[in-house]
C-alpha cells in the first residue's frame, strides 16, 4: 500500500474457518469494514471435514447402539436393529450442507465482504488474492489486491502423517477420508490415540468394525488427566477395542495390498506381532497452513510452522494478528472462535482480557464421552501447586441410572489453600455439555464450595459435578 493511501478495508481476515469467520463477524459488529478471504468454503475444517461431520457419524452410531438396548427400556422392536452406512454418510453430508447454508447467510447478514481466493501477503497490510474462477477453479479469476489497516491470519491446519506412511485415501486414510466418504471397513488400525484417534476408534467399534488402537505414549488421550485416560482405556478394552500403548512399529513393515494393510506392531520392549487390517487410519496430529502466505514480506515469526502470538493474538508485525490452528496450542474450533473474538476486540480498541488457555474447555466424543477444563493433577504437581480433589461416580446419579449410562465420573481439583477450582475432568454421559458449567465457574473464579453449594436440579446428570465439588471437602451427599 502506498504511503498515505487509504486502505480499502479496516480488517482483512485470511481464512474462513471457525476462528476466521467469528473474527470477521465480531469485527463487523464492532463497526469495522471487513473482508473475509478464503480459497475454500466458509466453515473450514470444523464444518466440512472435522467437528460437524464426525459428530454426525458418532450420533448415528450411538443411536444404533441405544436401539440395541431397547429391550432394557421395555421397548419391543419388530426385528434386530441394523444400519445402512451409506445412509449414515448421506445424513452426515446433509447436516454439513445445512450448517454451511446457514453460515453463508451470516456472511451477508454481518455485512462482511467475501473474497473467494487464496490470499498472500505483499507487505504487512497488503494482500494479493489469486481469485477463484466463476466455477470455483483456483486462480482462474485473475488477481485482486486488497489493503487494510489490520490483518488476521486464520488459515487453519491440515492432517499430517509421518515419514513412511503416505495416505492414499483407500487403504491408508486420514480423518478427512472418513468424514467425506461412505465406505465402512471390516477392520481398521488407528495410529494415534489422541482425541481424533480415540473418537474414530469408538465410532468404528460401535458400528461393528474390528478396531486396533495404537498409541506411542503410555496411555490413550495422553493430554487428559491420568484418571481420565485410564478410565477410557479400560472402557475401550472392556468393549472389545484392542488397545496397544507404548506402541512401536517400523513404517517399513507397512505393506499395502489388494486385501488391505499389513504391519508388525507391539508394545515397547515386547514382542511385535503381525497385524492385518482393511484400512490404516493415521491420526497423528495436524500441520499449520502457513506456507506460501508471503510471511517473508512481514515481521511475523514462526515456530515449527506455527505463528507466534501473545495473549491478544498479536504477532511480531504491528497490525498483523493470528488465531486458530495456525498458531498451534489446543487447536480446537471453539478456542479458535474465542481467539478471533479477542483479536477483533483488540483491533477495535476495546481492550479485551488476554486469552487464558487454562480456562478453555475440551470435549472428546468417545463413548463414554470426555470433557475437561483447567489443570490436570500432574500439571498441578509440575507447577508446585498444593491441591485437594473430589470425585463422584455416575453410577450413584439417578439420571445416569435412568438413561442406562452409569460409566464414568466427575473430578474436581481445587487449590488446597484458596479452594479455587483449578481443573474439572469428566468421563460419562453427555459430559461434553456438562463442562459448560465448569467453564463458567472457572471464568468467575469459583471455589469448589461455591459450585457444590449451587443447587443442581434432580434428577439430572449435572448432579455428578455438584457432588464432586462437595467431595473436595468430603461433604458429598450421595456416596
Amino acid at each position: 500500500m502506498a504511503a498515505g493511501a487509504t486502505p480499502e478495508f479496516d480488517l482483512i481476515v485470511i481464512g474462513a474457518g471457525t476462528g476466521g469467520y467469528t473474527a470477521a463477524f465480531r469485527a463487523s459488529q464492532l463497526g469495522l469494514k471487513v473482508a473475509l478471504v478464503c480459497d475454500s468454503k466458509v466453515g473450514g475444517t470444523c464444518l466440512h471435514f472435522g467437528c460437524i461431520p464426525t459428530k454426525a457419524l458418532i450420533e448415528s452410531a450411538e443411536f444404533y447402539n441405544r436401539l440395541k438396548k431397547a429391550k432394557d427400556f421395555g421397548i419391543v422392536l419388530e426385528s434386530k436393529p441394523g444400519f445402512d452406512y451409506a445412509a449414515i454418510a448421506a445424513r452426515r453430508d446433509q447436516v454439513v450442507k445445512r450448517m454451511w447454508t446457514g453460515l453463508k447467510g451470516l456472511v451477508d447478514k454481518n455485512k462482511v465482504t467475501w473474497i473467494a481466493g487464496r490470499g498472500r501477503f505483499d507487505g504487512p497490510t497488503t494482500i494479493r488474492v489469486s481469485l477463484d474462477g466463476a466455477d470455483g477453479t483456483p486462480g482462474a479469476g485473475g488477481e485482486r489486491v486488497v489493503t487494510a489497516k489490520d490483518v488476521i491470519i486464520a488459515t487453519g491446519s491440515r492432517v499430517k502423517s509421518f515419514a513412511g506412511l503416505t495416505p492414499d485415501g483407500r487403504r491408508i486414510i486420514t480423518s478427512d477420508d472418513v468424514t467425506t466418504k461412505a465406505e465402512l471397513p471390516k477392520s481398521i488400525a488407528i495410529v494415534g490415540a489422541g482425541a481424533v484417534g480415540a473418537e474414530f476408534a469408538s465410532l468404528f467399534h460401535d458400528l461393528g468394525v474390528a478396531v486396533t488402537l495404537l498409541e506411542y505414549l503410555p496411555g490413550i488421550l495422553p493430554l487428559e488427566d491420568k484418571d481420565v485416560s485410564t478410565a477410557v482405556e479400560k472402557s475401550f478394552i472392556r468393549r472389545g477395542i484392542k488397545v496397544i500403548t507404548n506402541a512401536r512399529f517400523d513404517t517399513a513393515s507397512v505393506k499395502v495390498g489388494k486385501a488391505g494393510v499389513t504391519l508388525t506392531v507391539g508394545p515397547e520392549g515386547g514382542a511385535a506381532d503381525p497385524l492385518e487390517v482393511e484400512q490404516l487410519l493415521v491420526a497423528t496430529g495436524r500441520a499449520p497452513n502457513t506456507e506460501d502466505l508471503g510471511l517473508g514480506t512481514t515481521k511475523v515469526e514462526l515456530d515449527r510452522g506455527f505463528v507466534k502470538v501473545d495473549g491478544w493474538m498479536r504477532t511480531a508485525e504491528p497490525h498483523v494478528y493470528a488465531i486458530g490452528d495456525a498458531i498451534g496450542g489446543l487447536m480446537l474450533a471453539h478456542v479458535a472462535a474465542h481467539e478471533g473474538i479477542v483479536a477483533a476486540h483488540e483491533i477495535a480498541g476495546e481492550g479485551p482480557e488476554p486469552i487464558d488457555y487454562d480456562h478453555q474447555p475440551r470435549a472428546t466424543y468417545t463413548h463414554p464421552q470426555v470433557a475437561s477444563i483447567g489443570l490436570t493433577e500432574q500439571q498441578c504437581v509440575d507447577r508446585g501447586i498444593a491441591i485437594k480433589k473430589g470425585t463422584f461416580n455416575f453410577a450413584a446419579v439417578g439420571k445416569a441410572v435412568i438413561v442406562g449410562e452409569t460409566e464414568g465420573f466427575a473430578k474436581v481439583i481445587a487449590d488446597a489453600t484458596t479452594d479455587e477450582v483449578l481443573g474439572v475432568h469428566l468421563v460419562g454421559p453427555s459430559v461434553t455439555d456438562l463442562i459448560a458449567e465448569a467453564a463458567l465457574g472457572m471464568t468467575l473464579e469459583a471455589t469448589a464450595w461455591e459450585i457444590g453449594a449451587t443447587t443442581h436440579p434432580h434428577p439430572t446428570l449435572a448432579e455428578a459435578l455438584g457432588e464432586a465439588a462437595m467431595a473436595v471437602s468430603g461433604r458429598q451427599i450421595n456416596s
